[in-house]
Protein backbone atom coordinates (compact mmCIF):
# COMPACT_ATOMS: atom_id res chain seq x y z
CA UNK A 1 0.00 0.00 0.00
CA UNK A 2 1.30 3.38 -0.84
CA UNK A 3 2.14 5.60 1.48
CA UNK A 4 0.26 9.01 1.54
CA UNK A 5 1.89 12.31 1.14
CA UNK A 6 3.51 14.12 3.57
CA UNK A 7 2.50 18.03 4.37
CA UNK A 8 3.78 20.26 6.84
CA UNK A 9 2.11 23.33 7.86
CA UNK A 10 4.25 26.21 9.17
CA UNK A 11 2.12 29.52 10.60
CA UNK A 12 2.25 32.21 12.80
CA UNK A 13 0.26 33.45 15.20
CA UNK A 14 -0.48 36.52 17.57
CA UNK A 15 -1.10 36.56 21.27
CA UNK A 16 -2.52 40.12 22.18
CA UNK A 17 -4.14 41.57 25.11
CA UNK A 18 -6.33 44.80 25.45
CA UNK A 19 -5.89 47.41 28.45
CA UNK A 20 -8.37 45.20 30.14
CA UNK A 21 -6.37 42.60 30.11
CA UNK A 22 -8.57 40.76 27.64
CA UNK A 23 -7.30 38.08 25.23
CA UNK A 24 -7.74 38.68 21.27
CA UNK A 25 -9.22 35.45 19.54
CA UNK A 26 -11.03 35.09 16.15
CA UNK A 27 -13.93 32.26 14.97
CA UNK A 28 -13.32 29.97 12.87
CA UNK A 29 -15.21 30.13 9.80
CA UNK A 30 -17.72 27.33 8.09
CA UNK A 31 -15.36 26.18 5.89
CA UNK A 32 -12.96 25.14 8.59
CA UNK A 33 -12.14 22.00 10.06
CA UNK A 34 -13.81 22.93 13.51
CA UNK A 35 -16.18 25.89 12.47
CA UNK A 36 -17.73 28.35 15.26
CA UNK A 37 -14.11 27.13 17.45
CA UNK A 38 -12.08 30.21 18.54
CA UNK A 39 -8.21 30.45 17.88
CA UNK A 40 -5.67 32.93 17.75
CA UNK A 41 -5.22 35.40 14.44
CA UNK A 42 -2.90 33.97 12.31
CA UNK A 43 -2.16 31.22 9.79
CA UNK A 44 -0.03 30.08 7.16
CA UNK A 45 3.61 31.90 6.15
CA UNK A 46 4.12 32.29 2.59
CA UNK A 47 7.00 31.20 0.79
CA UNK A 48 9.82 33.55 1.67
CA UNK A 49 8.11 35.63 4.40
CA UNK A 50 9.79 36.17 8.03
CA UNK A 51 7.18 34.55 11.19
CA UNK A 52 7.13 37.46 12.51
CA UNK A 53 6.25 39.54 9.23
CA UNK A 54 3.43 36.88 8.63
CA UNK A 55 1.78 37.06 12.33
CA UNK A 56 1.47 40.92 11.57
CA UNK A 57 -0.25 40.39 8.53
CA UNK A 58 -2.60 37.76 9.52
CA UNK A 59 -3.73 40.18 12.28
CA UNK A 60 -4.62 42.79 10.58
CA UNK A 61 -6.36 40.04 7.98
CA UNK A 62 -8.46 38.76 10.02
CA UNK A 63 -9.28 41.61 12.58
CA UNK A 64 -8.75 44.68 11.28
CA UNK A 65 -5.81 45.38 14.03
CA UNK A 66 -2.17 46.72 13.27
CA UNK A 67 0.84 45.68 15.81
CA UNK A 68 4.24 44.70 16.70
CA UNK A 69 6.17 41.75 17.73
CA UNK A 70 7.45 42.05 21.52
CA UNK A 71 8.68 38.45 21.86
CA UNK A 72 8.49 34.84 20.69
CA UNK A 73 5.92 33.34 23.33
CA UNK A 74 6.50 29.40 21.98
CA UNK A 75 6.42 27.10 19.47
CA UNK A 76 3.63 24.15 19.10
CA UNK A 77 3.57 21.39 17.04
CA UNK A 78 1.29 18.12 16.19
CA UNK A 79 1.35 15.76 13.68
CA UNK A 80 -1.85 13.73 12.10
CA UNK A 81 -0.09 10.85 10.69
CA UNK A 82 -3.27 8.78 9.60
CA UNK A 83 -5.58 12.40 8.23
CA UNK A 84 -6.00 9.60 5.13
CA UNK A 85 -8.26 7.41 7.32
CA UNK A 86 -10.76 10.29 8.10
CA UNK A 87 -11.08 11.09 4.01
CA UNK A 88 -7.73 13.12 3.58
CA UNK A 89 -5.16 12.27 1.29
CA UNK A 90 -2.58 13.89 3.91
CA UNK A 91 -0.30 12.89 6.79
CA UNK A 92 -0.12 16.38 8.27
CA UNK A 93 2.28 18.15 10.22
CA UNK A 94 1.39 21.72 12.05
CA UNK A 95 4.24 23.76 13.33
CA UNK A 96 2.80 26.95 14.75
CA UNK A 97 5.31 29.98 16.02
CA UNK A 98 2.97 32.34 18.77
CA UNK A 99 4.14 35.61 19.29
CA UNK A 100 3.39 38.28 21.89
CA UNK A 101 2.13 40.91 19.60
CA UNK A 102 1.45 44.74 21.21
CA UNK A 103 -1.01 46.65 19.33
CA UNK A 104 -0.12 49.97 17.74
CA UNK A 105 -3.62 50.77 15.93
CA UNK A 106 -6.51 50.08 13.37
CA UNK A 107 -10.21 49.21 14.59
CA UNK A 108 -11.42 45.35 15.25
CA UNK A 109 -13.25 44.23 12.32
CA UNK A 110 -14.16 41.02 11.29
CA UNK A 111 -12.74 39.20 8.21
CA UNK A 112 -15.16 38.51 5.27
CA UNK A 113 -14.80 35.26 3.17
CA UNK A 114 -11.45 33.82 4.98
CA UNK A 115 -10.60 31.45 7.78
CA UNK A 116 -12.05 33.25 10.06
CA UNK A 117 -15.29 35.14 10.73
CA UNK A 118 -15.31 37.28 13.59
CA UNK A 119 -12.92 38.68 15.71
CA UNK A 120 -13.77 39.78 19.57
CA UNK A 121 -12.08 40.01 23.11
CA UNK A 122 -12.39 37.70 25.98
CA UNK A 123 -11.19 37.78 29.65
CA UNK A 124 -9.94 34.77 31.19
CA UNK A 125 -13.06 33.88 32.64
CA UNK A 126 -15.34 34.13 29.39
CA UNK A 127 -12.66 31.72 27.67
CA UNK A 128 -14.70 28.69 29.56
CA UNK A 129 -17.45 29.09 27.74
CA UNK A 130 -16.48 29.08 24.64
CA UNK A 131 -15.14 26.45 22.49
CA UNK A 132 -11.43 26.45 22.19
CA UNK A 133 -8.94 25.22 19.43
CA UNK A 134 -5.83 23.73 21.45
CA UNK A 135 -3.96 26.54 20.04
CA UNK A 136 -5.98 28.92 21.88
CA UNK A 137 -5.74 27.18 24.70
CA UNK A 138 -1.85 27.42 24.31
CA UNK A 139 -1.98 31.02 23.91
CA UNK A 140 -4.34 31.73 27.02
CA UNK A 141 -1.74 30.47 28.67
CA UNK A 142 1.01 32.39 27.15
CA UNK A 143 -1.81 35.24 27.45
CA UNK A 144 -2.84 34.90 31.56
CA UNK A 145 -0.46 32.48 33.13
CA UNK A 146 3.00 34.18 31.94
Amino acid sequence: MPRSPEVTRVAAYAVVLDRDARLLLCRLSADELYPGWWTLPGGGIDFGEDPRQAALRELTEETGLTGEIESLAGVESFARPDLADQGGPLRFQAIQIIYRVRLTGGHLRDETNGSTDRAAWFTRAELDTLPLVGLAEVGAGFAFDG
